[in-house]
């Protein structure tokens, strides 16, 4: 998941990270969704558990975030994946800090800026875990493997996680409406539908450009720290 606006991303390990796992999680989203959507009351569970399991093998999170929208609405889609995001970051920090720790070096060695945070994390390890998820330097599953060779202690990094919540909603809302979208040629649609689109629509404005101004003063405050 979990992503925001303004990312300065390399491209090529972009590239690298589409591989054929990630095409084929993909092509077998639509079944997943519709599977835990089928299980009732324990779907939420089972999508936190894919969740992480998709943090963690690079995954393409996003896609699974935009799902958790058309499945659970805003409120509770937005509590599932923040929930997996976190298990799957937590998890991923803890496997760069104690097992991979030679594989992540070599994966973030091409980050110059990443050298810059790291020094920056030693003197204030919370703030700029939290500004960096707000305005995220890197792809957000190497992000979570690389503090793992950091000086940051575990808490400031479990609560450096919060970070995430606007980005979580903004996506989550995007599905929601994706799967709104979707009924309005069913009979499900509600009686007043233009009162309620015009309501929904403004609540996707908003997100959108509280996400957008917390990500600015995020990355400003970001580039000051480094």
């Amino acid at each position: 998941m979990v992503m925001t606006f303004l990312p300065e991303i390399d491209l090529a390990l972009v590239q690298e990270s589409i591989s054929v796992s990630s095409l084929s999680f993909l092509s077998f989203l639509p079944n997943t969704l519709q599977w835990i959507n089928s299980l009732g009351a324990l779907g939420g569970i089972v999508f936190i558990g894919i969740y992480i399991i998709a943090t963690l093998a690079f995954l393409p999170a996003a896609i699974l975030t935009l799902g958790a929208g058309v499945l659970f609405g805003v409120i509770w889609g937005s509590l599932y994946v923040f929930i997996g995001a976190t298990l799957g970051a937590v998890a991923a920090f803890l496997v760069g800090r104690y097992l991979a720790q030679s594989w992540v070096k070599e994966k973030i060695s091409s980050y110059k800026k990443f050298a810059i945070i790291d020094k920056a994390v030693s003197k204030e390890g919370l703030k700029i875990v939290l500004l960096v998820r707000l305005s995220p330097l890197f792809p957000f599953n190497l992000l979570n493997y690389a503090f793992g060779i950091t000086s940051v202690s575990f808490q400031d990094y479990l609560i450096g996680s919060v970070g995430m919540i606007p980005g979580t909603i903004m996506y989550v809302y995007f599905g929601y409406l994706a799967g709104d979208l979707a009924l309005i040629s069913t009979h499900n649609q509600p009686v007043n539908i233009i009162l309620s689109w015009v309501i929904k629509i403004i609540g996707l404005i908003a997100t959108i450009a509280v996400t957008i101004y917390v990500t600015k003063i995020a990355k400003k405050a970001l580039d000051e720290e480094i």
